[in-house]
């Protein structure tokens, strides 16, 4: 999406009620990996916190020490929890509702999706009833090096507790959320876009920009003089959205006038 539509959603998303999730997890795929403790937020801007519930769950799996070490669940706490079945039927109706929103969404989306899976239960939800703060922080926070959220919350002083449970990370979640919405519901379009374009996006967000394949898109873009930077162990290209927009609109221009005539 260009800049102007992303300000519309998310002033849109602003005005409604936000299911907040975190999970954490034996592993970094399902469903191999299962999830070991799940926190399930409901909030909105107008009314705050409305309710959280926090289960730990026992997937009937072995933790990794790896897993214990990096979140301080144990094989015993979990061996404790409620079974799997009752956690996420319990679950369902507040996931059901309101925008599904988490720092890095995709993660604890296909781990939800699995775990309803595995209980024979069809858990899906529309794209537009989806938000990921870490999309949102990138965009609004382009200046910060990293945009994980247990920097987040040494950066914003969020008072939530240990990060890596999920009841600390969901609420860390939302307070990253209630503050970033309100600056956009608040500054003006003239401050918000230019801090949008600093954003760099990825190859496949230029191309969804330029509206066409990525091979296009890098190849338009280079002739263009549009230059990417290579960031992490793969190189991978990443382009600033301000650069990307200008080149669409100069592409868009010549359409334009060619109508008018």
């Amino acid at each position: 999406m260009l800049s102007s539509q992303l300000l519309q959603f998310y002033r849109q998303a602003s005005q409604q009620q936000f299911t907040v999730v975190d999970v954490e997890t034996t592993g970094s795929k399902p469903p191999d990996a299962r999830v070991i403790e799940v926190s399930v937020l409901q909030a909105s801007l107008e009314d705050g916190l409305l309710g959280q519930q926090t289960y730990l769950v026992n997937p009937q799996v072995p933790v990794p020490a790896s897993i214990t070490n990096f979140t301080g669940i144990t094989q015993a706490m979990v061996d404790q929890a409620a079974s799997t079945e009752e956690v996420w039927q319990t679950c369902l109706p507040w996931l059901s509702q309101g925008i599904l929103t988490a720092h890095n969404l995709d993660f604890d989306y296909r781990f939800i999706q699995s775990e309803y899976a595995a209980l024979d239960v069809d858990f899906g939800r529309e794209t537009s009833d989806q938000l990921c703060t870490v999309i949102l922080s990138r965009l609004m926070l382009p200046e910060l090096p990293s945009r994980s959220l247990p920097n987040l919350v040494r950066h914003f002083q969020f008072d939530v507790g240990r990060s890596h449970r999920a009841e600390a990370d969901t609420l860390a979640c939302w307070l990253l959320l209630k503050r970033l919405l309100t600056e956009i519901l608040n500054e003006p379009d003239e401050v918000l876009l230019p801090r949008f374009a600093k954003q760099w996006i990825s190859l496949k967000d230029a191309a969804e920009i330029l509206r066409c394949t990525g091979r296009q898109a890098r190849s338009r873009l280079a002739k263009a003089g549009v230059e990417p930077k290579l960031v992490g162990r793969y190189k991978t290209p990443m382009y600033q959205r301000g650069k990307v927009e200008q080149f669409y609109r100069q592409q868009r221009q010549p359409e334009q006038l060619s109508w008018l005539e």
